[in-house]
């Protein structure tokens, strides 16, 4: 039993550093996308929140090698959001894709 309390309770603590993590990446994001990813970008981009998870994470990956619509961007930004991706690793990406699923 005691185990199975340490290994929930490692399990919790984790999972909420992980978020925290995503949290903290995302301070980056937040004067184009906005405090809780709501901001429509030059009213090209959509609101994050509105974009399926999946496909959140895909187009991250995508902007990071810079193959979104041969390196213009879905929504015109790729070599901003190019340059953005650019520090960030796989872990970090699906964090602050976690944490965007979390406003929503």
């Amino acid at each position: 039993m005691r185990k199975i309390l340490f290994v929930s309770a490692l399990a919790a603590l984790s999972c909420s550093m992980y978020a925290a993590d995503g949290a903290t990446i995302f301070n980056k994001c937040k004067a184009c996308h906005g405090a809780k990813a709501e901001k429509s970008y030059l009213n090209k981009v959509p609101v994050l929140t509105t974009v399926d998870a999946a496909e959140r994470l895909a187009l991250m990956k995508e902007y990071k090698a810079g193959t979104v619509e041969g390196g213009k961007g879905k929504f015109g930004m790729g070599g901003v959001m190019k340059g953005q991706m650019a520090t960030l690793s796989e872990a970090d990406m699906v964090a602050v894709n976690d944490y965007i699923s979390t406003l929503k």
